[in-house]
């Protein structure tokens, strides 16, 4: 390689060079960012965030719950148990009902989530503990799944709010003493 061949290469490095700073000069000649005064997303105190986050969720849920009351109060029980025919492929709504593929559920509300009868529940409802609130009823009626990872229950969900409490009230007709209406 002789001299004049490196004196080609190296200019060519520097003049590409050159054009790189020439047209980044240009670029912010043209465009002027913007910083604004406050900053867009704050990254503060992660306690801070997480009892802002916690508060959020609390009004959500008593925000739902108001809705579900409201949704309940006018709930047709005829319209849920129209709902509850596609149930009755796997569930019996009857008080002496007997187990299909899924348990019993005649006094369902209000009984304690995997408990109350002789049925094999999966370990996700009965991981999950409580009773079954009209809440509770309300989130694994509209995706069980999600509600209860884990659960064996195949149906998808009732996405209408409406219809989901139409049949939780015909659910609720089904028992020997079905807890109060939640407060509107």
């Amino acid at each position: 390689m002789n001299m004049y061949e490196f004196n080609k290469m190296l200019g060519a490095v520097l003049g590409s060079a050159l054009l790189v700073m020439v047209v980044n000069e240009i670029g912010n000649a043209l465009v002027h960012p913007i910083t604004p005064a406050k900053a867009a997303i704050a990254i503060g105190d992660g306690e801070a965030d997480a009892k802002a986050e916690k508060s959020a969720d609390t009004v959500k849920e008593n925000a739902g719950q108001a809705d579900l009351a409201t949704l309940l109060a006018a709930a047709d029980v005829a319209k849920g148990a129209k709902a509850a025919k596609k149930c009755t492929a796997c569930h019996s709504f009857d008080k002496d009902g007997k187990h299909k593929v899924g348990p019993v559920l005649y006094g369902v509300v209000g009984r304690g989530k995997g408990t109350g009868t002789n049925f094999k529940f999966s370990a996700a409802i009965v991981d999950k503990g409580g009773d079954w609130s009209y809440g509770d009823l309300d989130a694994f009626l509209a995706d069980p799944k999600g509600y209860m990872p884990g659960t064996k229950m195949a149906f998808k969900g009732i996405a209408k709010a409406t219809d989901r409490a139409d049949l939780i009230a015909y659910m609720r007709q089904n028992s020997d003493s079905p807890p109060a209406l939640p407060a509107q």
